[in-house]
């Protein structure tokens, strides 16, 4: 009983050496609070002294009152400075904005002049386009008209109506070419079959002229002519094709097969080639020449060299074209492909 007794002194002595102490320290507290608010409240007197004459003006306030004031004077600098950097940042964006925009706007003014420059180009394009499938036989009505439909006729392109609001009349342009050019693709894929056909074509018949590297002039045409050693008129076979020296390189006029080469007192060496489409070529008093018979050669390919031998009065190359039996011009077709030779 008597231990039960000591437990509860002990416990109350804790119980009011704690209240004690929590009641010290709100005294403290409130004496600090208190001599805070005293001396925040004491009054101040701001005297100002003129130079002059001039009575002193006296100002009363408090220490509280001064420190609100000074904390209203430098709120109100540091806004003053946080704004005028906010006005000189936005001044510098929108002045390298403007820049921007002039950049901008000569970006478009090239790129109108680049527009109507490359309108004006497909207007050209336009004309020697129709008239190259006028000339091959393809009818440009039905295109023009597809073209009309879709909103792709070059010819309605320098006539634009903005028929979408807010639209841009170079864009309306483009839109336009764009048709145009989209339409014309299988012409042109068209054109380049014809042409592939054509090349094959060439390069059958006798069209490509047989001194490498286009030179040469004709010494004696084809038909009537005096002989040059008897003087007598007669019917000149072929052409007489002249570079003043011997040694240039002879071509195969067109792709074929050597179905002669040997040596005549007449020709001397010459060879005959069988192309297709019923055409012979006969190339006569070379030097010598470079293939065999039975040899398959093709357009362009060195088959001899121009020399001076059989009845010749000088280094030429006797060029002949037959047809089955006939005998042709052969400057009706070298006519066709006159080009520099590999």
């Amino acid at each position: 009983m008597s231990r039960t007794r000591g437990y509860k002194r002990v416990e109350n002595n804790i119980i009011r050496t704690i209240g004690l102490s929590c009641k010290r320290l709100f005294l403290s507290v409130a004496s600090v609070v208190s001599r805070f608010f005293r001396g925040g409240a004491k009054k101040l007197t701001i005297m100002v002294v003129p130079h002059s004459q001039k009575r002193v003006v006296n100002f009363q306030t408090t220490i509280f009152s001064l420190v609100f004031f000074v904390m209203i004077l430098c709120g109100v600098l540091a806004s003053f400075f946080w704004f005028s950097r906010q006005s000189l940042t936005a001044e510098h964006n929108l002045t390298k904005v403007q820049e921007e925009a002039r950049t901008a706007r000569a970006s478009l003014d090239q790129l109108k002049d680049e527009t109507g420059s490359l309108i004006k180009a497909a207007k050209n394009f336009q004309t020697a386009f129709s008239g190259t499938l006028s000339l091959i036989g393809k009818d440009t009505s039905s295109q023009a008209d597809k073209s009309n439909i879709q909103s792709g006729d070059l010819s309605s392109l320098f006539n634009v109506r903005e028929t979408v609001q807010g639209s841009v009349r170079e864009v309306g342009e483009l839109q336009r070419l764009t048709g145009y050019l989209e339409d014309s693709v299988q012409p042109i894929q068209e054109i380049g079959k014809l042409l592939d056909s054509q090349s094959a074509l060439f390069s059958d018949i006798p069209s490509l002229w047989p001194i490498r590297g286009g030179i040469g002039h004709v010494s004696m045409p084809f038909g009537q002519n005096k002989h040059p050693f008897t003087g007598q008129w007669y019917i000149h076979k072929g052409v007489d094709l002249s570079t003043y020296r011997a040694g240039d390189s002879i071509l195969a006029t067109a792709d074929g097969q050597i179905v002669t080469a040997e040596y005549d007192p007449g020709f001397g060496y010459y060879i005959i080639i069988k192309h297709k489409h019923g055409f012979y070529t006969r190339y006569a008093h070379m030097s010598s020449f470079r293939v065999q018979r039975g040899q398959y050669v093709q357009q362009g390919q060195i088959v001899g060299y121009i020399g001076n031998t059989g009845v010749s009065t000088g280094p030429h190359l006797h060029y002949e074209v037959h047809i089955g039996s006939d005998v042709v011009d052969p400057m009706k077709y070298l006519n066709i492909k006159i080009a520099n030779n590999k």
